[in-house]
């Protein structure tokens, strides 16, 4: 903990600094202490219980019956939105009400007794569903019976009879006559089945009634037009009717059988033709009775869902606190009367908690306050980033990949600014950049009536729309840079910068129409628009950009590594500074430093008359033939001298590196107590510390870390600097990709021969595809993959640096999930490795595996 005289000040160039706090809370009142405590968010609990099993705990049972509270309210929601019904979302001061026993008890009997309800009707309905679907398939199962019966010629084969022989087999598709013969055969011994299967089942059953009967029936089948809603799915399942006619009451016992195992349903068919007609009416009767009722049921059931939609996310939210609390409250320390709690606070609102904890106490009507004491730690404490609207998205770029440690800079502060310029430099247009600027600005104007609308997709934009913001206006700054518009140049400065001449021989292959000569005259800003004419066009832009991306990637990177030096001076790292820092910034310096250098200077130079240099030749032969530089590639005098300087430095600089912080760390831990003494002056010491056991460091471990680092270093530095080539391609491919756009589309129009009419009909018809192909390819797509390039380039290029930012290496040890509503719990793993923790402090549960300090720290928060 650090000693401070005054309270420190929340500042977004580091981590706030933490109290850790021991709480004494009287048992009557803890449960709506710790409410008011998570409603303020501002403690991270930990666990004074580790050895007590999480089946054990005190307030198990009381988990478990909001647990089932939950399971109640979610299958209402399931109910609510299987309906599509709008839930009705609760405010924030809705939420914050604190509800006494008595109205939890209410709300616990109202969402068992709606749930009885909502079951019930779900019961009923699915009943008159059934029956619906019975009724239905009845009446098709009719329909097709009549069809089939009078299809024939039934009145004159009445008087015959039907001899076994002349049932025909499966699958042969017979005359009328046959069904005729059937018909007439009603008074021998034959039976028919009539039923209702799916569609998708009828070969099957047709295959499996030929093997079973070996041949000896007769089956017609018949589509049903329209599809049966089957109540069990909800979902539409079409289906045809059969009817099936054999010898014997046997083997009509086989396919009844049959039926029951293919999922066919059976429907009883009279085998007179009147007894058939007076069925179906009776079945229409009772289709259009049971309609009527099943209406009503649907909208009394549809009433009720729409009034629980109207409280469920308030219930949602109040059963969510109940749980979380009782979450909390497992973690405290039962002490006769009182309760004693842990957990680590921002120091500079300490003022706030203990009014937050008087306020608790007056509440609930209590004489006795809860006591809080800041106590002595050894361990690291998390890390807390107060964060605003504007800041809240930039934040969550860097968590994403990893969590600065405790009080280090914060690198989120210098990403506002390096994110969206090097995603403009990959998308720089005017015309783009004012189109993103103006989408996000919308949604900055009107961002509370958009906070509302309920999309994934527009909800992930929306969340970042200060970044879009950013990036659009970035994009407009690098558009004048490039002097580019919708891929078309603005002469807005200094014209007549090129005095042009005729070749007189453009006719002959490889010789050009003209050549321009520069003048006195020098465009304002930006590049000159006589470039955007010329045939060289491309190798010009091309040179400029991708050395540009190389100046603009090598100070990104120097830049994260001089900011490192900040942080070993705050936490008095001296001898950090000179083994790592120092050979870090040379190796870096001397090498790619040098090459940003020389770029720079051969653009200072004026080379007329003679050949420039090579600068990748140059950088190879550096280490190829150090020492020697021909005269023709000479960028300057006494260039040898000074590479061979150079050169040297960045060599020494490899060995420092890689023993320098192993033996630096050796004489370190070389006296040093094991139990060390506490870092501040409290005499108390936390319950959750008295266990605590420092890391054991092993020189052979630091040596592997310190090896793997350095070799990663110095190797990356070549791939790193090639990686911000991106920048150059993308911009690249952005300009090509909406120059193709302009000339297909709207440049073809112009040149059409058409009256005024037609020609501003056609320019209005192609201004809409160039537009929208503009905004879905260039805007949307383009943008997306200059984001995840911008992205990649903090991630990876930016974040090489260990002591600054998490570096990949420690990333898989950091993990939170968040879920919605006041009480957000978050979940963490924090490993101890080579001596870094890795935490993160803001409104999480937090299990903290400090090698054999395994605790474990909640919080829960508004």
């Amino acid at each position: 903990m650090e000693n401070t005289t005054q309270t420190p000040e929340t500042t977004f160039l580091r981590s706030d600094v933490m109290s850790l706090a021991q709480f004494y809370i009287p048992s009557e009142i803890s449960k709506q202490t710790v409410g008011a405590l998570g409603e303020l968010g501002l403690v991270q609990f930990r666990d004074l219980n580790k050895d007590v099993n999480a089946f054990q705990r005190a307030f198990v049972s009381d988990i478990r019956h909001y647990d089932e509270v939950s399971r109640q309210i979610r299958f209402l929601k399931n109910q609510i939105e299987r309906e599509d019904i709008k839930i009705k979302k609760c405010s924030a001061e809705e939420s914050a009400v604190s509800k006494s026993p008595k109205e939890l008890e209410e709300l616990e009997q109202k969402v068992s007794e709606t749930e009885k309800v909502v079951l019930e009707l779900n019961e009923n309905q699915r009943t008159l569903d059934k029956r619906y679907l019975e009724l239905t398939e009845m009446r098709h199962v009719i329909k097709v019976t009549d069809e089939f019966f009078e299809s024939s010629n039934v009145k004159s084969l009445q008087e015959n009879n039907l001899n076994s022989e002349s049932t025909t087999g499966l699958l042969k598709e017979e005359s009328t006559s046959n069904a005729a013969e059937l018909e007439a055969g009603k008074k021998s011994n034959v039976s028919f089945v009539a039923g209702v299967i799916p569609r998708e089942k009828v070969n099957s059953f047709e295959r499996l009634l030929w093997r079973m009967l070996r041949g000896n029936l007769y089956m017609k089948n018949a589509e049903i037009e329209e599809p049966i809603k089957d109540p069990e799915t909800n979902e539409l399942v079409e289906k045809n009717v059969f009817i099936v006619f054999v010898h014997g009451q046997v083997l009509l016992n086989k396919i009844k059988k049959l039926c029951e195992s293919v999922g066919a349903t059976i429907y009883p068919v009279s085998e007179s033709a009147e007894q058939r007609n007076e069925e179906s009416i009776e079945v229409l009767a009772r289709i259009e009775d049971l309609d009527q009722v099943l209406n009503n049921t649907r909208e009394t059931r549809l009433n009720k869902l729409k009034e629980i939609a109207q409280n469920i996310d308030a219930w949602n939210t109040v059963i969510r606190k109940e749980k979380a609390i009782y979450n909390v409250m497992n973690l405290l320390k039962t002490d006769k009367n009182s309760m004693i709690a842990e957990g680590w606070v921002p120091t500079n609102k300490i003022p706030q908690i203990q009014q937050c904890l008087r306020d608790a106490a007056e509440a609930t009507g209590s004489n006795v306050t809860p006591i809080m004491n800041e106590v002595s730690y050894r361990s690291v404490p998390p890390t807390y980033n107060v964060t605003n609207k504007f800041t809240k998205c930039f934040q969550s770029i860097v968590d994403s990949y990893g969590v600065a440690n405790y009080r280090e800079i914060n690198p989120a502060l210098y990403t506002i600014i390096t994110f969206p310029f090097l995603f403009a430099i990959m998308f720089g247009d005017i015309g783009h950049g004012v189109l993103m600027f103006l989408a996000a600005l919308a949604m900055v104007i009107f961002e509370k009536k958009l906070a509302n609308y309920k999309n994934e997709i527009f909800e992930m934009i929306y969340t970042g729309r200060y970044v879009i913001l950013l990036m659009g206006a970035f994009s407009i700054f690098t558009g004048l840079v490039y002097n580019d518009c919708f891929s078309k140049p603005l002469n807005i400065f200094t014209q007549n910068t090129y005095n042009f001449r005729d070749t007189g021989n453009y006719t002959e292959p490889g010789f050009v129409e003209q050549v321009g000569t520069a003048t006195d005259r020098v465009y304002a800003f930006g590049m000159d628009p006589a470039w955007v004419s010329a045939e060289n066009k491309l190798i010009f832009q091309n040179s400029y950009k991708m050395k540009m991306s190389v100046v603009i990637g090598v100070a990104h990177m120097l830049f994260g590594t001089i900011i490192s030096f900040f942080n070993y001076w705050h936490f008095r790292s001296f001898g950090e500074i000179l083994v790592v820092f120092l050979p870090e910034l040379l190796y870096m310096g001397c090498i790619f430093g040098y090459l940003a250098f020389a770029i720079i200077y051969k653009w200072c130079t004026h080379w007329e008359g003679s050949q420039a240099p090579g600068l990748m030749n140059m950088l190879i032969y550096m280490f190829l033939s150090p020492g020697s530089v021909d005269k023709d590639e000479e960028l300057y005098s006494n260039q040898a001298t000074v590479q061979v300087i150079l050169l040297l430095i960045a060599v020494i600089s490899i060995p420092v590196l890689l023993l320098g912080r192993p033996i630096l760390q050796k004489i370190t831990n070389k006296n040093r107590n094991v139990e060390g003494e506490l870092p501040t002056a409290n005499e108390t010491v936390a319950i959750s510390e008295r266990d605590y056991k420092p890391p054991v460091w092993s020189f052979s471990e630091s040596f592997i870390n310190q090896a793997v680092h350095t070799i990663e270093y110095c190797l990356s530095g070549i791939s790193h600097t090639a990686s911000y080539l991106r920048l150059w391609a993308l911009s690249l491919a952005h300009g090509q990709l909406s120059e193709v756009l302009w000339d297909m589309l709207l440049n073809n129009v112009l040149k059409l021969d058409l009256n005024v009419v037609l020609k501003a009909i056609a320019l209005f018809a192609i201004i809409g595809a160039w537009l929208g192909l503009t905004v879905a390819i260039l805007l949307i797509m383009e943008g997306l993959s200059a984001f995840l390039h911008a992205l990649r380039l903090h991630w990876v290029e930016f974040n090489r640096i260990k002591p600054l930012f998490l570096c990949k290496y420690y990333s898989e040890h950091f993990m939170y999930l968040t879920i919605h509503h006041l009480c957000h719990i978050r979940f963490m793993y924090i490993t101890c490795i080579n001596n870094y923790y890795i935490h993160n402090f803001r409104t999480v549960i937090n299990n903290n595996n400090n090698n054999n300090n395994n605790n474990r720290e909640y919080c829960i928060s508004t």
